[in-house]
């Protein structure tokens, strides 16, 4: 009985031991082995590996993948012109070398991210200094961003870290400067707003004479013309007249009358005093329009 007791012990020993020895390294991760505290190895393919069991050796895992360096708040600024200004950042960066990383932070990824948010906001500080905010906002970002990535990754390459991209995200004036800035730019608004209108009323203006003349113009040469016409038909009715009057006078004088008594007694109301032999009734004595006889007249 002790002795299956022993040989139990003996064989959990056995696997204990065993099990100290092999690792497994995942495709997402590097494997740093050490051998009394110094890095003796750095496995990067995943799979199955030994090791010598500890305090001989033991192994620590670093993050292979892209990593993202995003601060939650933005830094402050100042341009070439003493313009202060907001700029959010993020950066994409991996591990590179594994060694010298370790080396560097020991392995901490929070004093990683520590030192690269220095490097970052220096390389920024020297780039925005140099120009303007126009330059930073839209004129040069592209170039700003590409000068940012080359020093940034210089400085990474010597605390084993590789950049894979760094990017603005936001590039803002501070509070005080944005509230001068949109007042500025409400006034400038007002101002073409102003000056647009005082163009459209000089045109208006200029427009509604212009068609007052116009119709001024219009009316004249169509009084023009209707007096023209008048005249013309006035002319024509004379001679219609002239040449009825010139082929029969006698009946003409009767028609003439004939319409004067249709537009005198036209309403009964009407009321004339008039001497009966007088000539506007010559026609009412005799259709010939003969005087009347002088018995008649007394």
């Amino acid at each position: 009985m002790n002795r299956l007791v022993s040989i139990l012990v003996a064989g959990f020993v056995a696997l204990m031991l065993l099990s100290s020895t092999v690792f497994v390294v995942d495709q997402r991760n590097f494997a740093v082995v050490f051998a009394f505290g110094e890095i003796k190895e750095v496995i990067s393919e995943p799979g199955l590996h030994f090791k010598l069991p500890p305090p001989l050796q033991n192994v620590i895992y670093l993050d292979k993948r892209i990593l993202t360096l995003d601060t939650p708040n933005a830094d402050r600024f100042i341009t070439s012109e003493k313009k202060n200004i907001l700029v959010d950042t993020f950066v994409k960066w991996r591990i590179m070398d594994p060694r010298l990383y370790y080396v560097s932070f020991s392995g901490s990824e929070k004093s990683a991210r520590a030192r690269m948010d220095q490097i970052v906001k220096a390389a920024l500080n020297d780039e925005i200094t140099k120009r303007t905010v126009r330059d930073v906002i839209s004129g040069q970002r592209g170039s700003v961003m590409e000068a940012i990535h080359r020093k940034v990754e210089a400085e990474a390459k010597q605390i084993g870290v590789q950049i894979v991209d760094v990017r603005l995200k936001r590039v803002d004036y501070v509070e005080q400067i944005n509230a001068s800035v949109y007042d500025r730019m409400k006034a400038e608004r007002l101002r073409v707003a102003n000056e647009l209108r005082s163009t459209g009323s000089a045109e208006s203006e200029k427009i509604r004479a212009d068609a007052d003349r116009q119709r001024t113009v219009m009316l004249a040469e169509a009084f023009r013309d209707a007096e023209k016409i008048k005249g013309d038909g006035d002319a024509k009715a004379s001679q219609i007249y002239a040449e009825a009057f010139g082929k029969n006078p006698e009946f003409y004088k009767f028609y003439r009358s004939l319409e004067a008594y249709r537009a005198t007694f036209k309403s009964h109301g009407d009321v004339m005093v008039l001497d009966s032999n007088s000539e506007f009734f010559k026609y009412f004595r005799s259709p010939g329009g003969a005087a009347a006889p002088a018995a008649a007249k007394k």
